[in-house]
């Protein structure tokens, strides 16, 4: 039997694109997502494919949604008599475990919204090298346990925790928000431990993250 990858080789690729009104640049998007080294396997080129329609759909969705958004506040800003924006939307990555056959990192998009904030969206990729597809989040778990149960525990003690040292303030109702918008696609694996995260605004201000230390040092398994 073929035995699979330990670690994954990548660079990063990256993509630009920029939309115009009237010749004024009004929107610029910006790519840099994981890109495997030539010359691996089979895994490596599906997981190639995966990051490059990644990149394609996020410059299509900032065409679709951002540019009409974008043209419009141009259009406002003369107007006004003010001096018209380029709007700006990014797609990032970040590696956070490379070694034992499994390969994690996060995505991150920052794009702005109708009322001028940032909107950051996060998404969670740990793939498994031998299988060739991404790991799942109850995979890292003993059989049988209640991984939900024992993530929205562990995230209910370290909000009280955060709560009483002066932290921001969460969302009135974050008690109900853990189990509800509690994702197996939100986490990542560092050398610390596993890493679950929350969705901008599902319990606070910001996306929000809890670590889960693993059971032994240098072992995924929690």
């Amino acid at each position: 039997m073929k035995k699979g990858l330990a670690q994954l080789r990548t660079q990063p690729m990256t993509a630009e694109r920029e939309w115009t009104v009237d010749s004024v640049p009004v929107l610029r998007a910006e790519v840099s997502l994981p890109e495997p080294e030539e010359g691996q396997d089979a895994v490596c080129r599906r997981i190639r494919r995966y990051y490059r329609l990644q990149c394609r759909c996020f410059l299509r969705y900032c065409e679709r949604f951002l540019l009409p958004q974008a043209a419009a506040e141009y259009r406002a800003a003369l107007e006004a008599g003010a001096v018209p924006r380029c709007a700006r939307a990014e797609l990032t990555y970040r590696v956070t475990w490379n070694q034992g056959g499994l390969w994690s990192l996060y995505t991150q998009s920052r794009e702005p919204d109708e009322g001028g904030r940032i909107l950051v969206t996060r998404r969670g990729d740990t793939w498994d090298l031998s299988a060739g597809y991404p790991a799942a989040l109850p995979d890292f778990f003993p059989p049988r346990q209640n991984w939900k149960r024992r993530l929205t525990a562990l995230a209910a003690e370290e909000i009280r925790r955060r709560e009483a040292a002066g932290f921001p303030p969460f969302h009135p109702h974050w008690k109900r928000r853990l189990r509800r918008f509690l994702s197996p696609h939100n986490f990542y694996l560092t050398d610390q431990g596993l890493v679950f995260f929350y969705p901008m605004y599902a319990l606070g201000g910001s996306i929000t993250e809890f670590l889960l230390p693993y059971r032994e040092e240098g072992s995924p398994e929690v």
